[in-house]
């Protein structure tokens, strides 16, 4: 059943592919409609003119035999006659009439000697007769010219070509020169219509020959121009899936050729540059990195003189200098900010050079998040609604982190009481943070997660430094998770988190499942930045 199954999937994926070569806007069809079309118009037209060019001939020349044999028996035989023969004689000259070489019928009418028409018939009573005979033919015969200038003689031959039952013939008629029988005569052109048939068949069959032709050469033609455009849609495709090494084999002289070697040239000139922004990123990364962990020595004694002059200020002896106070506690502020600067900026560093990992372990996330809460002194300023037994394997640092960042962003900008409700679904976890302030504006809401942004332009040294929140997210898309921001239909933004309770595709090859991380990764702590935009 699986292999029926499978035959006629791939008979139906077949069967679409040719579908989808020959729709109604490919090239492919277009080509062989056009060259149909004129191959056709071409065949009709040369058929048609053959046809009718055949036709007049074989026609005229028949015509022309068959009337110059009738005028010839009319003077030789006819005219023999006396002016008022009887109808016996009538009857035995147009006997002899028919007997021709051309077979025609005869009808021979005369008035006898008593002023009575009688009539003469090559084939008995059954033959031709007058009503066979148009009868504006009759009127054309019997009309006598008027002779001078070019006309010599009073009566000329008619003729006329007519349909009986289906069956052509030629009719013509004369009039005995100096009184005598009117004659008639009647040739069936049968056999050259039979010739004219076969000769419109035979045009019918080479036209539908020049179509096929006409079709087959499109589709060898079509195939010719639209092989090198297919190679370079396909190389299109793989340069645009970021294999910049995609070139074309070009070889003759065409228009195809020349697109061919302007997309290799595109395609090293885009490679190179590429490669160029690759490198200045790299620089940028190594250059942050190395900063970052140069400024990490100083900033270490910094802090310490800072946590010092704080330690003094909080003292009861009163031994700085109040004048000096401001200042001293303006430079223990900005110290703590340039130490989590420093530190986020690490952390960045090592998300884009991809040496972030992972150390997981069985975590209850309602005491995770309680941990985070009590750790920062927020229990009084957020409520918590998360049942305890929802456990998931992940990275207890980095969910701290995410945490702190989401809390305390919404503490800072969304105001209390902010609430934290934990939830499952399709084994997932979802962690959702909402505050009660006025929410975020709908220009920030595509940007909320960017690097370095802030909300307010007016406030460009507030204590955040526009990292959190992107940390926070890089952090949840290494465990395979994801943050979302939105605004609560009820007010306020609502931060939605969900990770993996499991170990994601995207980590498993990435993480260390217990126990501790390298040491770099212990010196790092990921504070909240309470300056990022909600």
């Amino acid at each position: 059943m699986t292999q029926a199954q499978g035959g006629l999937r791939g008979w139906s994926a077949a069967r679409r592919g040719k579908v989808s070569r020959l729709r109604l806007t490919s090239l492919r069809l277009r080509l062989v409609v056009v060259f149909g079309a004129v191959a056709l118009t071409a065949a009709v037209s040369a058929s048609g003119i053959a046809y009718w060019l055949n036709r007049e001939a074989v026609l005229t020349r028949t015509q022309g035999s068959v009337l110059r044999d009738f005028e010839q028996e009319m003077q030789n035989r006819a005219g023999s006659l006396p002016e008022h023969p009887s109808q016996d004689e009538l009857q035995h000259t147009a006997g002899q009439m028919a007997n021709s070489s051309q077979r025609f019928s005869v009808l021979l009418v005369a008035a006898d000697g008593s002023g009575q028409t009688v009539y003469g018939n090559s084939g008995g009573l059954n033959g031709f007769s007058l009503e066979d005979v148009p009868g504006s033919l009759r009127t054309a015969v019997n009309r006598q010219q008027d002779v001078g200038g070019g006309n010599k003689s009073p009566y000329h031959v008619y003729w006329q070509r007519v349909v009986v039952h289906g069956t052509p013939y030629l009719v013509a008629g004369t009039k005995v020169i100096g009184g005598g029988p009117t004659g008639y005569m009647r040739k069936s052109l049968e056999p050259e219509a039979k010739d004219l048939n076969s000769l419109a068949w035979s045009l019918g069959i080479a036209t539908a020959l020049a179509l096929v032709g006409a079709a087959l050469l499109a589709q060898a033609a079509a195939t010719t121009v639209l092989k090198p455009v297919h190679r370079l849609g396909v190389a299109a495709r793989r340069l645009g899936e970021g294999r910049l090494d995609t070139r074309l084999r070009v070889s003759g002289t065409d228009e195809l050729a020349d697109l061919s070697r302007t997309f290799n040239r595109t395609a090293e000139a885009l490679e190179k540059r590429v490669d160029d922004m690759a490198a200045r990123d790299e620089a940028s990364r190594r250059f942050v990195a190395d900063m970052s962990h140069e400024l990490r020595t100083p900033l270490t004694a910094i802090t310490t003189v800072a946590e010092v002059l704080e330690e003094e200020l909080d003292a009861e002896s009163g031994s700085i200098d109040p004048m000096i106070e401001p200042a001293v506690r303006l430079v223990v502020s900005e110290t703590r900010r340039l130490n989590n600067l420093v530190e986020n900026l690490m952390e960045v560093t090592r998300f884009d050079a991809g040496t972030a990992r992972l150390v997981l372990d069985d975590v209850d996330v309602a005491d995770q998040i309680t941990a985070c809460i009590d750790a920062r002194a927020w229990l009084d300023a957020v409520d918590l609604d998360a049942e305890r037994g929802i456990h998931a394997l992940l990275d207890p640092r980095r969910l701290d982190v995410i945490l702190a960042n989401l809390i305390g962003n919404a503490l800072k900008h969304g105001g209390s009481p902010v609430r934290v409700s934990v939830s499952t679904a399709d084994d997932s976890v979802v962690i959702a943070v909402r505050d009660h302030g006025p929410g975020i504006p709908e220009d920030v809401l595509p940007h909320v997660f960017d690097r370095f942004y802030k909300a307010s332009a007016s406030r460009p040294r507030s204590e955040g430094s526009g990292l959190g929140l992107s940390i926070a997210l890089e952090n949840a898309h290494i465990h395979g998770g994801e943050i979302t921001a939105a605004n609560s239909p009820e007010g306020g933004a609502v931060f939605t988190l969900r990770l993996p309770r499991g170990v994601s595709e995207r980590t498993e090859d990435d993480c260390e499942v217990g126990g501790v991380g390298d040491g770099d990764e212990q010196g790092v702590r990921a504070v909240p930045d309470k300056g990022d935009a909600t």
